[in-house]
């Protein structure tokens, strides 16, 4: 069925608001504190929606009479009970879709919310451009801090319309199914739904099969989704529960169901799929990599057997550092060494420490032990290059920093100063302190430079920034070079620098100051300022405490 021949044949009045053309369909388990505010952001995008399917998964918390309640004053909303928990989220979108009887459907999570507008825009394009899938902006909330994160930023166009998904390959890297309105004639006609059951990244196989379908996509620059992040909470969403292997089979079988179905509708689609999960997937998990020997060696295995079945073609089309890290990973036998160097090529920004080898050509390989060669190294532009800058302390309010050089790469840009910056976790403008330049290392590997560290100073200004309690930071450095290219990247600790310190401050009597390694091994401070401070720091090492042992 064409795009135009499935089209709703309901018709909008420009100059008013559209008629009553969607169905938000909110799927719920156990979550009765959070439902009452995802509902209420549905019923509030006002005449446009015309009914509100909840569909409770079973819960045995109270969300269902929480449901039931709301829906006794809003005549719009209808309750679906599940008798059964079906384990996963497809299986309530299913029933939510087939309860529908709007036109369009939209999707939305029970601790999630919907921005005033979202509903309208979707459907004002939707129906615009005849489009049986419309796109908008979504953004991913880090509560409690309330920061917002753009979800792929840059991936699409406000105002484009894209005729054919495989006109378009990368639009492969939105794997939600959240922040788009979807033609219920269209999902039936291609017999679109949701794997059923306990499929943990169902998005994956329900976006999969609506970009085969080839249906035309509209894009809107409005907001239309805010996923909140809640990362501290006692149960974490399924895609923050990364604690265990499983999860990464789970993603993994995932990935591949969703390939076949874009390879088996465009091989344009089937390549960007795979380079998607080498370029975004892999590199996230090892980013965040567990140091639990027996989560790495079984997930070493997992992700060696997976790769194995790529071809080398899809290898070779994806970005310098993410082919790197699949066929390293597919040449190495044993996990620990690599592990490492591989999470620090993972982060962001990327760092690839030493020992830097060459094959006899004089090829840059990864290592002596596997010298798989790094190609296109010798191409990536200055601001690109994985570089390692190392922190390690130097008296008394000072480090010292030392810049690596990446096979002869930086030597010939000719650095010349670094300046520390400093991030807020929660958010906001960065603190920089005044560059230093850097000199050759005294024994040639590299450049260094020692750096005011004055934590003192930077806890008071982020006491002036609106910062309260326990203030966490991370710290960057910046890299000008002579020929006018620079760098930003992020520092890896040195053991001696990641002591607590309890430091006398003149304003807050003292000061508690915790330098940490992050997950993908990057320096990053925890600063308590004043008993208060002292107070809110040792409440989160308890929260952090129990959070870990509830997984």
């Amino acid at each position: 069925m064409s795009s135009s021949d499935s089209s709703s044949d309901t018709t909008t009045d420009p100059a008013g608001p559209p008629d009553p053309a969607v169905c938000v369909v909110v799927i719920a388990y156990n979550d009765a504190g959070l439902v009452g505010e995802a509902v209420s952001s549905a019923l509030a995008q006002g005449p446009v929606v015309a009914e509100v399917i909840a569909v409770d998964d079973a819960s045995s918390d109270g969300t269902g009479a929480v449901l039931d309640a709301l829906a006794a004053v809003h005549p719009r909303l209808k309750v679906v009970h599940r008798t059964t928990n079906s384990g996963g989220c497809g299986t309530p979108r299913n029933d939510g879709i087939a309860a529908a009887s709007a036109p369009y459907v939209l999707f939305l999570d029970s601790d999630d919310v919907l921005p005033p507008g979202a509903a309208e825009a979707l459907l004002r394009a939707a129906e615009e451009h005849r489009a049986p899938v419309t796109v908008g902006a979504c953004v991913r909330r880090e509560l409690p801090e309330g920061r917002d994160v753009p979800w792929m930023p840059g991936l699409y166009t406000p105002g484009e319309v894209v005729e054919r998904p495989a006109d378009r390959p990368e639009l492969v890297r939105d794997t939600l199914c959240v922040n788009k309105l979807y033609e219920r004639a269209f999902l039936d006609a291609h017999g679109i739904r949701f794997p059923d059951g306990r499929f943990v990244y169902e998005d994956f196989v329900f976006t999969s099969r609506v970009l085969a379908a080839a249906p035309r996509i509209a894009v809107v620059g409005d907001l239309v989704y805010v996923w909140h992040v809640r990362r501290r909470a006692a149960q974490v969403s399924i895609s923050l529960a990364r604690a265990d292997v499983g999860n990464w089979r789970s993603r993994v079988e995932a990935h591949a169901a969703a390939s076949r179905n874009l390879a088996a509708a465009a091989p344009e689609l089937g390549r960007a799929c795979q380079v998607k999960f080498l370029d975004y997937d892999l590199r996230m998990y090892l980013r965040e990599l567990p140091a639990d020997p027996a989560y790495r060696a079984a997930w070493w295995t997992l992700t060696r057997d997976y790769l194995a079945g790529f071809d080398a073609a899809d290898i070779d089309a994806a970005p310098a550092r993410a082919r790197w890290t699949a066929r390293v990973l597919l040449a190495g036998e044993t996990p620990p060494e690599d592990l490492e160097r591989l999470t620090g090529l993972a982060a962001e920004p990327p760092r690839l420490p030493p020992p830097y080898a060459v094959d006899p050509a004089g090829t840059p390989v990864w290592s002596a032990r596997l010298p798989v060669p790094l190609d296109g190294l010798a191409q990536l532009p200055v601001a690109e290059l994985p570089v390692a800058v190392e922190a390690g302390p130097a008296g008394h309010g000072a480090v010292r920093i030392r810049v690596r050089d990446l096979y002869g790469r930086l030597a010939g840009a000719g650095p010349r100063t670094l300046r520390l910056s400093f991030l807020p976790r929660a958010g906001g403008e960065p603190v920089e302190v005044r560059p230093v330049e850097l000199r050759a290392a005294a024994d040639g590997d590299g450049w260094s430079a020692e750096v005011p560290f004055r934590l003192a100073a930077l806890a008071a200004t982020g006491r002036r920034r609106g910062l309260r309690g326990m203030q966490a930071w991370d710290v960057r450095a910046g890299v000008e070079c002579g020929d006018g290219s620079s760098l930003a990247t992020s520092l890896r600790p040195l053991g001696p620098l990641l002591r607590r310190r309890a430091l006398p401050s003149s304003r807050y009597g003292v000061l508690l100051a915790q330098p940490y390694r992050t997950a993908a091994g990057a320096l990053a401070l925890r600063l308590a300022p004043g008993a208060g401070g002292a107070l809110t720091f040792v409440r989160n090492r308890l929260d952090r405490a129990r959070t870990r042992r509830s997984r």
